[in-house]
């Protein structure tokens, strides 16, 4: 606000000459350093050098009280003029008023503080403490509540010289009012509620009978009963309640003082908004009776006009009361009440939902159901209400189960999802699409995979328009097909990854339907899939030792070979792979060597082995130092074994070859081998021609000539390893 100036000072040259030198050229720095302020651009922070050499000259001009009382007037000038330069700068200066914008207005207070006494102006001191006042409540807004309090209390100082009776100017009596309460808002901030209250029950005093002095008043103490019941701590309630009522009872005594009808009209909303909070106060110190009978004197006194919080203050009052009908007649009735912001009646279905349970989600889906039909609501408020019903849903049990029929019913909704699809819902859909998904996750990771797979179909109605939909969508139809897996329905499982290979081909719907055919037996179809999964762009060899490890928990030995084979065939490729080769090989002869049949796929694999630690090296393949013999004598052993078996079996045409092979693998030398198998070796030769002689006897027929080079040339070569 800007001050009119003085106009009755007098001519500045006949001041300074009545004045000694020292109170002349501190008036004149002060008059310069104004000048150069009255010229500094608006839009330009304002520098500390102002306030500095302000601040001196006061500093200076102190020391040489008391003054004429034409120097007095001419100081009264210059702070007028310091204050609407102030005024300018703060108006043509949009953003908030800097610190160095309040020592400038605390220069001009003080410059008055020491000339409060000048005669011709009238009301001095009362003008020199509405400077402070102002100052102070500058110092308030920037959280310097120090300054701020010594302003408050120096305005005190100057209008406690004059009688209180004496005051009959409306405006003034008001600031000694405002002081009051400002300096019991600074009491407030550094945690003195005594020095606080006393101030403001001094107030009661200085009131006048004027109707805004009561309404401040007031709502001053509303206001610190507002500020204890945000701390939602029980121990406060009772001085909460306590403030509100005094304020309550400043409204009463206005309302009989007061004449004017719109000026009671005031009075009587404040009094009603008090009467509000005591029932909100009432609420949080779990007096519920009192909250209803708040809600009664409200509803009397407006006729049926009332406020929308009177309907979640009384429901909230019955739920305390355990009486969930008397609740759920007042949820409903806020239905019909277009009054009712939507954050009012999201907080009470929230509250409602939250006492009641999952006995009440019937009652919340109607609610909100019935809201849509009747006034614009928000996608925000319809996740508030999603969310509240589902967060607390997982816990098990019957109630999981209504309250995931209850949001699916909601959301699948066309009203509901119509909401979804106004312009600028964008990111509230995106929004609801992972709130659903999480609760559908939540599901699958209890096992209810049912309620997971309705949870996931529900999601998919929410996925975000755009780019990204393909993508979410080939991502929700897979972990349908995950769980259409668990529940075994194998077809409808299949349905789903089909649409998510059109819309995404990618490993892990090529693996899933893998799963699928595994499930169903379909061994050819799932080897098939296993040797389609490399042409896929993300393909990992890692797929293919899952593709193992569930072939094997299915007990399917081909598509388990299948599934290794294809992996032994990167090990070439020169790339990191996950698993050493060697056990590749070994796990693959171990599962084959469970079934008699496969014995010549055994060898196939096992001289497989053989060849690539010849083309590679024992040391790469097999391992060094003891992990390394321990691999070579396994598969040396494992075919000498198998040597003996298919020749108990009279299979001696393999079981020669066994035996040769396994002669092979003890002729490896592996790293930190201490003594070499030629036993061994010698063992297996001499037994591998035994079972050539063998054959040809229990074939009766005569040996080749090849055949029998071959045996020749083994007993040389076991004579070399006796030598």
């Amino acid at each position: 606000m800007k001050i009119a100036e003085i106009s009755c000072t007098p001519d500045p040259r006949h001041s300074a000459a009545a004045e000694n030198h020292h109170s002349a050229s501190a008036l004149s720095q002060i008059d310069s350093s104004i000048k150069s302020l009255e010229r500094h651009p608006p839009t330009t922070p304002l520098p500390d050098s102002f306030s500095s050499e302000l601040r001196l000259a006061v500093a200076q001009l102190s020391l040489l009280v008391p003054f004429l009382n034409s120097t007095k007037l001419l100081v009264w000038k210059l702070s007028y003029r310091l204050w609407n330069t102030c005024v300018d700068l703060s108006n043509a200066f949009s953003a908030k008023i800097s610190e160095e914008h309040a020592k400038l207005r605390q220069v001009a207070a003080d410059l008055l503080f020491l000339t409060a006494d000048v005669a011709g102006i009238p009301s001095p001191a009362f003008k020199a403490a509405l400077f402070f006042y102002k100052t102070g409540l500058i110092w308030y807004d920037l959280r310097k509540i120090d300054l701020a309090n010594n302003c408050f209390e120096k305005a005190t100082d100057l209008v406690s010289r004059v009688e209180i009776n004496s005051v009959s100017d409306n405006d003034e009596r008001k600031l000694l009012l405002d002081l009051n309460i400002a300096r019991s808002r600074a009491a407030w901030e550094v945690s003195d509620r005594n020095l606080a209250n006393t101030l403001l029950n001094r107030s009661k005093n200085i009131l006048f009978g004027i109707a805004g002095n009561y309404n401040a008043l007031a709502n001053q103490y509303l206001n610190f009963g507002k500020i204890l019941l945000s701390k939602n701590e029980v121990s406060l309630s009772n001085e909460a309640l306590k403030l509100m009522n005094e304020a309550l009872e400043l409204c009463e005594k206005g309302l009989r003082v007061v004449k004017r009808t719109e000026e009671t009209l005031t009075l009587k909303e404040l009094r009603l908004k008090i009467l509000r909070f005591i029932a909100a106060t009432h609420l949080q110190g779990d007096e519920f009776e009192s909250v209803l009978k708040c809600v009664k004197v409200l509803r009397e006194v407006t006729n049926g006009d009332q406020h929308p919080s009177l309907s979640v203050l009384a429901m909230k009052a019955w739920l305390g009361l355990g009486r969930y009908g008397d609740a759920e007649k007042e949820l409903r009735g806020m239905v019909m009440n277009k009054g009712i912001p939507e954050g009012v009646w999201v907080s009470a279905v929230e509250s409602y939902f939250q006492a009641a349970g999952a006995a009440g989600a019937e009652t919340v889906k109607g609610v909100f159901l019935g809201l849509l039909e009747r006034c614009h609501v928000s996608a925000g408020a319809a996740i508030r209400v999603i969310n509240r019903v589902v967060g607390n849903g997982l816990s098990g049990g019957e109630g999981m189960k209504v309250r995931a029929n209850v949001v699916g019913e909601l959301v699948s909704d066309e009203r509901v999802m119509a909401v979804f699809d106004r312009e600028g819902a964008t990111k509230e859909r995106t929004t609801m699409h992972a709130l659903l998904w999480n609760c559908a996750a939540e599901y699958f990771r209890s096992k209810d995979y049912l309620l997971s797979a309705e949870m996931f179909e529900k999601s998919m109605l929410y996925v975000p328009h755009g780019i990204e939909n393909r993508i979410l969508k080939a991502k929700g139809y897979r972990v349908l097909c995950l769980c259409y897996l668990g529940l075994l329905e194998l077809d409808r499982a299949e349905e789903y990854i089909n649409e998510a290979e059109k819309l995404e081909p990618n490993i892990a719907s090529a693996f899933l339907k893998f799963k699928i055919f595994l499930q169903k037996k379909d061994d050819n179809s799932a080897i098939a899939q296993v040797q389609a999964m490399p042409n896929c762009l993300d393909f990992s060899t890692e797929f293919l030792s899952l593709s193992a490890h569930e072939a094997l928990a299915s007990r399917s030995i081909p598509v388990a070979t299948a599934s290794l084979s294809q992996l032994l065939n990167f090990y070439s490729l020169g790339k990191p792979m996950p698993t050493d080769e060697v056990v590749v090989f070994r796990t693959l002869v171990t599962i084959l060597s469970q079934d008699k049949g496969n014995d010549s796929d055994v060898l196939k694999h096992m001289k497989r082995a053989h060849n690539r630690q010849s083309e590679i090296g024992p040391d790469p393949f097999f391992g060094k130092a003891e992990v390394g013999r321990r691999e070579k004598n396994w598969f040396a052993a494992n075919a000498y074994n198998l040597g003996a078996r298919t020749g108990q079996e009279k299979n001696y045409e393999l079981s020669s070859e066994f035996f040769r092979l396994a002669s092979k693998f003890y002729e490896v030398v592996c790293d930190g081998d201490e003594e070499e198998n030629n036993a061994m070796i010698c063992k297996s030769l001499v037994l591998a021609v035994s079972a050539i002689i063998a054959d040809e006897k229990y074939k009766k027929s005569s040996l080749l000539e090849t055949e029998v080079r071959q045996a020749i040339e083994l007993l040389g070569r076991a004579g070399k390893v006796t030598t």
